[in-house]
């Protein structure tokens, strides 16, 4: 047991030590500084002079936004055509099937919201031309939101301005300077320490018993590399970092809980970096690593300990709660993967969280819930960024001082939009929980086939889902058979909507402050880089969650904890 806390504690630290310095490295990007990538200066200006762009013009928040949406338009129809065609198109050495529309809608929504809901399973029903897509998607969906984050950083940095940056080059260079090298890197590890990279279709091995084996494999390091390191979670194996071709030891669980963390991280070092504020950096470390701890602390504590009924059977546990888990990992190893890929919006699994016991399903569930304890890439602190909005107006009129974020004026027109954006997550998240709730209630018979577990585990199978698909995160409890078309559907629209609006939000309340008039720093200035100012935004993120939140998981994990002792 002290030896698995011991990694954790490694895994976390090395995460920090290597965060700080590509924080700057992201930082000089923003700013269009000099990077040890200047050599690819070349290929990106001949990039940018094919497709017709100027990376120099600036860009407001509209553009930034009309760039974003159309680009992503063009990205799901070239996604609908590959899915629903693989059959015939090459790259299909195992000869696996198209997908049906529903599916290939909610794979190619979850993909380029950088979801990655997995309905299917990789190895089965996905050709190596439609991995190689969502490959694709995996690095652009990820620089799409780091672009966004770079452009909202750019509009807090200025004193007075309306321009932003420019979305295309942002874009470009997030790939080529940041996702691009780092994957390669990681890819190459991966690949050293026995993961599989080829085009090669199924193997066939003989086993001990005789028996004729078809082992699925392909170009599974590459996929891993930009599915960890862009909070991507989509795997190549239905099993995802479970399956031992994607995950074959501590080793590569080391290094693929590093990469979950590691831009997160990184982004929030980038801020202080570009804002000269690196107080304030180290103020929102804290408090999204407090909040982690709240959650991963206690769900370590009950993995360790294993299932009661089952000790009740007079059963020893010593490795903990078991089920669903790697031996070659452990329980310690597999909890604190489960939070840090649902509080990061990764959603990869290298253990089966339906397994875990009930208030550590709900811990995970919590971190998708508030969404904001380091995030997605880019989106992580955009999602923080609202949140901050929130304790910034609230504070002011606490203390009676006019609310002031970073020399700007909060007023009504950011706190609505702060707002909608802040309610719109448990609003996905309870409708469609609550629609699926009522469909299974009135016809029980029609929609057996949804829930591997009835009662209060089921409840929470489903409430998952929705979290999962609302945070953009794509884990699940897996004992939900998702693969039909009202899940598909309904998720799908979900992952759409908790993309692109929680996008849009900050967004626009950035550009709005970028154009106003600049308020230097006084006596009565709120100052928003302390521990008082981060314990405040902390209580707005966890009073907002729990008075949403809190009758759903007492429906599902709660009632579970309680029945089962």
């Amino acid at each position: 047991m002290a030896f698995e806390i011991t990694g954790i504690i490694i895994i976390f630290l090395i995460t920090v030590l290597l965060g700080i310095p590509l924080g700057r490295y992201l930082g000089k990007i923003v700013l269009g500084e000099k990077t040890i990538f200047e050599f690819l200066a070349p290929l990106e200006r001949w990039i940018f002079k094919i497709c017709g762009i100027d990376p120099n013009r600036e860009m407001n928040w509209k553009q930034h936004l009309m760039a974003l949406l159309s680009i992503n338009l063009v990205w799901f129809l070239f996604s609908m055509l590959v899915l629903m065609n693989m059959s015939w198109l090459p790259l299909n050495p195992d000869h696996n099937p198209s997908m049906s529309a529903d599916l290939a809608f909610n794979t190619t929504t979850s993909f380029i919201s950088n979801t990655n809901m997995q309905d299917y399973s990789g190895e089965s029903a996905m050709s190596y031309l439609g991995q190689l897509t969502l490959m694709f998607f995996q690095f652009v969906s990820a620089a799409v939101g780091i672009a966004i984050c770079f452009a909202a950083f750019n509009a807090l940095r200025e004193k007075t301005a309306s321009k932003m940056g420019n979305f295309y080059n942002y874009l470009l260079k997030t790939c080529t300077r940041v996702l691009l090298p780092l994957s390669i890197i990681v890819a190459i590890i991966l690949a050293v320490n026995g993961m599989p990279q080829t085009f090669l279709g199924k193997d066939t091995q003989m086993s001990l018993q005789g028996d004729t084996m078809h082992i699925s494999r392909g170009p599974v390091a590459a996929m891993i590399a930009i599915k960890q390191l862009g909070t991507n979670g989509g795997g190549f194996f239905g099993a995802n970092s479970a399956a031992p071709f994607e995950n074959p030891s501590y080793i590569t669980n080391v290094v693929e809980n590093v990469s979950i963390f590691l831009i997160p991280i990184a982004m929030i070092f980038a801020l202080g970096y570009v804002l000269k504020r690196r107080k304030l950096s180290w103020v929102i470390f804290g408090v999204m690593t407090f909040g982690v701890l709240v959650f991963l602390i206690p769900t370590i504590y009950f993995e360790l300990h294993g299932n009661p009924a089952i000790s009740h059977m007079g059963i020893q546990q010593a490795m903990g709660n078991m089920e669903g888990k790697e031996v070659r990992l452990g329980s310690a190893a597999s909890a604190f993967w489960g939070i840090t890929t649902t509080v990061t919006s990764n959603g990869s699994v290298n253990s089966m969280h339906d397994s875990f016991m009930p208030l550590s399903g709900m811990f995970a569930m919590l971190g998708m819930m508030i969404n904001a304890f380091y995030g997605g890439v880019g989106v992580g602190f955009l999602n923080f960024f609202v949140y901050m909005v929130i304790a910034v107006f609230i504070s002011g009129l606490m203390v009676g001082r006019t609310p002031e974020l970073l020399g700007k004026k909060i007023e009504a027109k950011e706190m609505k939009i702060a707002t909608i954006i802040a309610l719109l997550h448990p609003f996905l998240i309870l409708t469609g929980t609550a629609l699926a709730s009522h469909l299974y209630a009135i016809d029980p018979k029609a929609y057996s086939g949804w829930l591997g577990n009835p009662g209060y585990h089921g409840f929470s199978e489903m409430l998952y889902q929705y979290t999962s698909a609302s945070a953009n995160n794509g884990s699940g409890f897996a004992g939900l058979s998702a693969n039909v078309p009202f899940w598909n559907i309904t998720t799908g629209i979900v992952m759409l909507l908790a993309r692109y609006l929680p996008i849009i939000g900050p967004l626009a309340i950035a550009g709005i402050l970028a154009s106003k008039k600049y308020i230097p720093e006084s006596a009565g200035t709120l100052k928003i880089d302390t521990g008082t100012f981060g314990l405040m935004t902390y209580a707005v993120m966890i009073i907002i969650s729990a008075l949403a939140f809190f009758p759903a998981l007492a429906l599902g994990p709660i009632a579970e904890y309680f029945s089962m002792n």
